[in-house]
């Protein structure tokens, strides 16, 4: 995610970083995304991959993350139909918002702001902790994974996942659901059926990828709001990596699609309005290279 806000277009050249690794080339502009949306040629973005601010009031450098919501569904509206233009008939743009307790109609808006323009084909949650009880589980204590941020309240239970969109040009674009499959719990009657080849099943649409833990906030993690490399990689990789000729993030941040990306090989475009973000975006991508 990166601190974006609404702004006019500019004809002026777009300042951008090459980053050749040698499998992929990774391109990195300081720009905002509208600019850039409208610079790629149409259908030239294969899978996009992004978390825009959420209009939430997180304290982000360069951006105040509090406009009036008819002002944010508008400038939302106008970055999708850029993305719209630039994605593929077959792409994929998987879209992840999360929410407040105090405001949880943000997901839920973003998502029909895309509805004239795509079509919704998948919903994913991204879960953050979960907790298992015992006797589920068969296991000899409760099982509680993951992280979350504690609330402290008598009306709201703790928020410990965030929606994944998933838009499509037209409803139709085939996936490789077995590119991030998990096993059969029980393989022994795997051979019966024709889609358990291989002792691989869907994922399906619960993810749960938790945060690494972290020493320090500011030197760890220097962004608000950032999602782990491993729900870009899961998203790629479900849209599949053959037919990926660029994929693109326009809401940058700290950059794990752009580290996902380099890790699995595949053409980016990543786009971060504040300088500090793209600084650290760019360093990540070369101490993972």
């Amino acid at each position: 995610m990166t601190d974006k806000a609404p702004r006019a277009s500019s004809a002026k050249p777009l300042p951008c970083t090459t980053i050749d690794t040698g499998r992929s080339t990774l391109r990195f502009y300081r720009a905002d995304c509208v600019d850039v949306l409208r610079s790629l040629p149409p259908g030239s973005v294969s899978a996009i991959v992004t978390s825009p601010p959420y209009n939430l009031g997180i304290q982000y450098r360069s951006y105040a993350d509090t406009l009036p919501r008819h002002e944010y569904l508008a400038w939302t509206t106008q970055w999708l139909d850029g993305a719209r233009k630039a994605l593929d008939e077959n792409g994929s743009l998987f879209l992840n918002v999360g929410t407040k307790p105090t405001d949880p109609w943000t997901a839920m808006d973003v998502a029909q702001a895309a509805r004239p323009l795509f079509t919704l084909q998948n919903t994913i949650h991204w879960v953050k902790s979960i907790a298992i009880d015992r006797e589920i589980a068969g296991a000899p204590a409760d099982i509680a994974v993951g992280h979350y941020k504690p609330i402290n309240s008598d009306r709201f239970v703790n928020d410990c996942h965030e929606f994944i969109f998933h838009f499509t040009p037209t409803g139709r674009t085939p996936l490789e659901r077995k590119a991030i499959g998990v096993p059969y719990q029980d393989p022994s009657n795997v051979t019966r059926w024709r889609a358990g080849a291989g002792n691989l099943r869907c994922r399906g649409n619960t993810w749960f990828i938790p945060y690494e833990t972290i020493q320090s906030r500011d030197k760890d993690r220097p962004h608000p709001a950032t999602f782990p490399p491993r729900v870009p990689e899961q998203c790629f990789k479900l849209h599949g990596l053959q037919r990926i000729r660029t994929a693109m993030d326009p809401f940058l941040g700290l950059g794990s699609s752009a580290v996902a990306a380099a890790q699995l090989g595949i053409d980016f475009i990543g786009v971060e309005i504040d300088p500090h973000y793209l600084k650290e975006a760019i360093a990540r991508v070369r101490t993972t290279l």
